[in-house]
C-alpha cells in the first residue's frame, strides 16, 4: 500500500457499516481519505463494530439501499468521488437459502445500480466491485481456483456472486473500454475473513465468541470443510493495491483477482476452532451437529499466483498469528478493558 496516496481522495464505500467495510473506513481515515459511506440499515446484521467504534462520525454514511439507484446516483453526483469500492451485500450462505430473491436482488442488481453510477460519473478513476471466492463452479479440487476458471455457484449466494462477476466483466468489455477516458474497474475475490469486530450471524469466529460470552457450547456443522482463512486486513490490502494500479493506469488494468492466504493456512474448520480456543485459553467449547444441513462446498481454495506477481501483493501474516491479533481484539471487547478504536489503530498500523 502507498500511505501517500490516499491523501485527500475522494472515496466510497458501499457496505461500510459491515465487517470489511468498517475495518476500511478506519484504513483510510488513519491515511487521509475523505470517505463516503452507503449502507442499509434494513439489511444490516453486523452493524455492532460500526456502532461500537463510533465510525458514523468519520464515515459519513448515508442509509440507503444500494438497489436504489436515483438515491446512489445523487450520492455519487453530490459527493463526486475518486475512487468506490462497492462492499455492500447479502453475504451469508444460509441466509441466503432462506431468502434467495433478496440475495440475487441486493448482490446483482445493487452491483448493476453501482456500476451505472459509476459509469455516469465524471470523477471516478478506479474501482473495485468485491465478490468472493465461492463465485467459482465448485468441484472440490485440492488445487486453488484461478481467476480464469468457471464460474458458478451451487447455492443462492454463490451464484449471485457469480452472476455480479459477469455482469462486472461485461460493463468492463462494453462501457469501460476506452483506454484513455474510462475510469479502471476491477472485480476482487478473496477467501474467509477473521479479524476482530465481526459479530455476523453464522461465521465461525464470531459463534465461537458468542459461544465464550454464554458460557456455552459451540455446534460446529462441518467441522472437515476445508476454507482459506485470512485475517481482514489481507484483502483488504489488496483491495486497496488493486486501486492504486487501477487510479495510476486507468482502463487497460482492467481485470480480476484472488487474494488469499498461503497454501499451508487452507485449514479445516476444526483447526480453526481449536487454534481460537488455545489463544483464548478454553477447552470443551465444542460440540457437533449431526442434523442435515444446506449444501456448502467441503473444500475450497484460491491460488494467489496472479497477485504476487503481477501486484507485488503477498499474505503477511500466518495463520496462527492472524488469530492471536483476533483473539486480541475480541478479549478486549469481552472485557471492557480497552479502547477499541485505539486497539484497532493499533493492529492497523502493525499490519500497514
Amino acid at each position: 500500500m502507498n500511505k501517500s496516496f490516499w491523501k485527500g481522495k475522494r472515496v466510497i464505500i458501499t457496505g461500510d457499516t459491515g465487517f470489511k467495510g468498517s475495518w476500511l473506513v478506519i484504513i483510510l481515515k488513519m491515511h487521509g481519505a475523505i470517505v463516503q459511506g452507503i449502507s442499509s440499515s434494513k439489511y444490516d446484521n453486523n452493524i455492532d463494530f460500526f456502532n461500537n467504534l463510533e465510525l458514523h462520525k468519520i464515515s459519513n454514511t448515508i442509509d440507503t439501499d444500494v438497489r436504489n439507484s436515483s438515491d446512489v446516483n445523487k450520492i455519487f453526483d453530490s459527493f463526486k468521488p475518486d475512487i468506490v469500492f462497492h462492499m455492500a451485500a447479502q453475504p451469508l450462505v444460509r441466509l441466503s437459502y432462506q431468502d434467495p430473491v433478496n440475495t440475487y436482488e441486493i448482490n446483482v442488481m445493487g452491483t448493476m445500480s453501482i456500476l451505472e453510477a459509476i459509469r455516469k460519473s465524471s470523477s471516478v478513476k478506479s474501482a473495485v466491485i468485491v465478490t468472493t471466492d465461492k463465485c467459482y463452479e465448485n468441484k472440490e479440487w485440492e488445487w486453488g481456483y484461478r481467476e480464469n476458471d468457471p464460474l458458478g455457484g451451487h447455492d443462492p449466494y454463490s451464484s449471485s456472486k457469480a452472476c455480479a462477476e459477469l455482469l462486472t466483466q461485461s460493463y468492463q468489455k462494453c462501457f469501460f473500454n476506452d483506454l484513455s477516458n474510462s475510469p479502471g474497474v476491477s472485480s476482487v475475490r478473496a477467501g474467509n475473513v477473521i479479524g476482530g469486530g465481526d459479530f455476523s450471524d453464522d461465521r465461525l469466529i464470531p459463534d465461537l465468541y458468542r459461544a465464550i460470552q454464554k458460557d456455552s457450547k459451540l455446534m460446529l456443522r462441518n467441522p472437515l470443510a476445508t476454507r482459506p482463512w485470512q485475517h481482514v486486513f489481507e484483502p483488504l490490502s489488496g483491495y486497496m493495491r488493486v486501486v492504486e494500479n487501477l487510479f495510476e493506469k486507468g482502463a487497460q488494468e482492467n481485470d480480476t483477482w484472488n487474494f488469499g492466504p498461503n497454501i499451508s493456512d487452507i485449514r479445516t474448520v476444526r483447526e480453526i476452532t481449536d487454534l481460537f480456543s488455545l489463544s483464548w485459553g478454553i477447552e470443551d467449547i465444542v460440540e457437533y451437529d449431526s442434523s442435515e444441513q444446506p449444501h456448502e462446498a467441503k473444500s475450497l481454495s484460491l491460488d494467489i499466483s496472479k497477485a504476487r506477481f503481477n501486484l507485488g501483493w503477498s499474505p503477511k501474516w500466518n495463520l496462527e498469528n492472524a488469530i492471536n491479533i483476533t483473539a486480541t481484539w475480541y478479549k478486549a471487547h469481552y472485557n471492557n478493558s480497552e479502547d477499541l478504536m485505539k486497539l484497532s489503530s493499533q493492529q492497523i498500523d502493525e499490519f500497514f
